[in-house]
C-alpha cells in the first residue's frame, strides 16, 4: 500500500529548505517577544526579494546580528554597519541593516514604557490565531493598521505587505491551505492569556 504523499501550501512544493520551513515553522503561532522582533527584522529583509534568499542567509543573519538579541543590535554603530556590509552571508543594504539598528532600539523603547512586544501584536490581532479561510491576500486591514503603528512608534521596512507577510510567519494568521497537513495543527494553538 503506497502513503499518500503530504498535502502542502503549494508554495512549498518544490524546494527542500521551503519545505522545511513549511513543514516546522511557517504558521505556528509565536508569543515569545525576541523571536518576533527577529522575524519582524528578517521580513523587512526580504522587501525586493524572494523569501527563499533570506531563509538561506538566516543563520548568517543570525551570526552578524548577535543572534538578534536586541540590547546588542540597539549599541551598533557606524563600525557594525560597515563590518554588515562586508557580510558576504547577509543582504547588504545600509538602509536594512540600518533599519533593524533602529528596529532593535524600537523594541527597547517599547520594553522600557513596561510594553511587551509579543502581548503588543496578539492583543491588536485580538488575542488569538486568525483562521483566514480562503484566497491568501498580499495585505489585510489588521496589516495595514499594525503597520501604521510599528512606523509610527519608529520601525523601517514594516510596510503592510511585509507585516502580512509577518503575520503569516508567526502564526498570528493561520493563511495555510485548507488542504495543508499543517493547517490543524497551527488552528490548535491557543495563546494562553
Amino acid at each position: 500500500m503506497t502513503r499518500k504523499p503530504k498535502q502542502r501550501c503549494s508554495w512549498a512544493e518544490d524546494d527542500g529548505v521551503m519545505q522545511a520551513y513549511h513543514d516546522e515553522e511557517w504558521g505556528v503561532p509565536e508569543f515569545d517577544s525576541r523571536t518576533l522582533w527577529e522575524l519582524l527584522m528578517l521580513e523587512g529583509f526580504q522587501a525586493g526579494l524572494a523569501w527563499i534568499v533570506v531563509l538561506r542567509k538566516r543563520e548568517a543573519f543570525r551570526a552578524a546580528f548577535r543572534q538578534f538579541t536586541p540590547q546588542k543590535v540597539a549599541r551598533f554603530g557606524e563600525k557594525d554597519i560597515e563590518r554588515l556590509l562586508r557580510n558576504p552571508g547577509i543582504i547588504r543594504s545600509r538602509a536594512k541593516i540600518e533599519a533593524t539598528i533602529g528596529g532593535a532600539r524600537t523594541y527597547l523603547a517599547m520594553e522600557s514604557e513596561g510594553m511587551n512586544f509579543s502581548k503588543w501584536a496578539w492583543e491588536m490581532a485580538g488575542g488569538q490565531p486568525i483562521q483566514n479561510r480562503g484566497p491568501v491576500p498580499a495585505t489585510s486591514p489588521l496589516a495595514e493598521t499594525m503597520s501604521k503603528e510599528l512606523k509610527r512608534r519608529g520601525f523601517k521596512f514594516v510596510g503592510p505587505v511585509i507585516v502580512y507577510a509577518w503575520m503569516q510567519a508567526a502564526g498570528i494568521v493561520n493563511d495555510h491551505a485548507e488542504e495543508c497537513f499543517r493547517r490543524g495543527f497551527c488552528a490548535r494553538i491557543r495563546r494562553k492569556v
